[in-house]
């Protein structure tokens, strides 16, 4: 897979996509809200629509995130691990950590500090 990139838009989402080792690592920055949530969802797929089996989503650059991106990380996490894969989150920002925190994403979702760390745990 080639490396894609969606530009950003003051106050909005930009994509970017690398596969490594086999990996999806899906690069985020912005805001994560309502108005993303197709944006968002589909970024977290493979270039056929399906979910694929191991993703790492780089939430290093995002600050902002709602419910809608709440929801879409927990469905993405139950298509994964359905197919015996996985979904990780890495480098989530205070704010966003928070949030992941609170709702108690990150005992659902594994959650690391860098991207080494998830796509070698």
């Amino acid at each position: 897979m080639t490396d894609t990139q969606e530009p950003a838009r003051p106050g909005r989402l930009a994509v970017d996509h690398t596969t490594l080792n086999g990996i999806l690592v899906v690069t985020l920055s912005g805001e994560i809200d309502h108005t993303v949530k197709d944006q968002f969802s589909n970024a977290l797929l493979s270039c056929d629509g399906a979910a694929p089996l191991r993703i790492v989503a780089d939430l290093s650059e995002v600050t902002f995130m709602d419910s809608s991106g709440i929801n879409i990380l927990l469905a993405t996490h139950q298509k994964a691990s359905s197919k015996q894969g996985w979904l990780r989150i890495v480098g989530a920002q205070q704010a966003v950590q928070r949030v992941l925190h609170i709702v108690g994403v990150d005992q659902i979702i594994d959650c690391h500090p860098t991207l080494e760390q998830a796509l070698t745990s």
